[in-house]
């Protein structure tokens, strides 16, 4: 496994202030990345596709238009605008039926809430108190893990980045001790020469 960098361990941007200006530099000339969603993220549900009122809502709600107001003339019990109109009678009474059906519904819809709402909201915040508390609790468990991760590449870099400055640090000292001992080949070499030359200039005069 080969790390180009260990940015647990790594400070050369707070050392050398030049280097972090480059790097801000470059990364202000590359191109923003494009805000999408993680591959493995699946696609929004299509909502209510069998309800095409609801669809509708939603549409409204997506738009922030706002609620259309009530017809209120749909509680109202007019009478026919012409009294001598059977059809119009007709109409009327029509209405008044579907008035005193909803107002029947309603009582008989309130009397239910009365007798079962409390309960059954009862069992509602329970349900949802009990998701909460495991959508939490999942929430801390993967936290936990993300930290633990973290601190294993922490620990990690710091004893791989450890490993790497003693061996930068003993590769310097034998690189240092190699041009010592080449320098003093090079001095030994000149002093045989000149050895060599004087002996020659000796035995040239005897």
């Amino acid at each position: 496994m080969i790390f180009d960098s260990l940015p647990y361990y790594d400070n050369d941007l707070e050392q050398f202030p030049v280097l972090r200006e480059k790097v801000e530099k470059e990364l202000a000339r590359e191109a923003k990345p494009l805000q999408a969603l993680h591959p493995r993220v699946p696609p929004p549900p299509a909502l209510f596709t069998d309800h095409p009122l609801l669809q509708a809502e939603m549409a409204r709600i997506e738009s922030h238009q706002p609620l259309p107001p009530l017809d209120s003339t749909r509680h109202q019990l007019p009478g026919p605008q012409n009294p001598e109109n059977e059809e119009g009678w007709r109409s009327a009474l029509a209405n008044a039926h579907a008035q005193l059906e909803h107002q029947r519904l309603r009582h008989s819809n309130l009397a239910l809430l009365q007798q079962y709402g409390s309960n059954a909201w009862r069992i509602h915040n329970y349900l949802t108190e009990s998701t909460a508390n495991n959508i939490e609790k999942a929430l801390e468990e993967l936290k936990a893990l993300t930290t633990e991760v973290n601190r294993n590449r922490k620990n990690f870099q710091t004893r791989v980045g450890t490993q790497l400055t003693s061996l930068e640090t003993q590769w310097t000292v034998l690189i240092s001790n190699i041009l010592q001992i080449e320098m003093a080949n090079v001095a030994l070499e000149a002093e045989i020469e000149r050895l060599n030359k004087t002996e020659a200039e000796l035995s040239g005069g005897l």
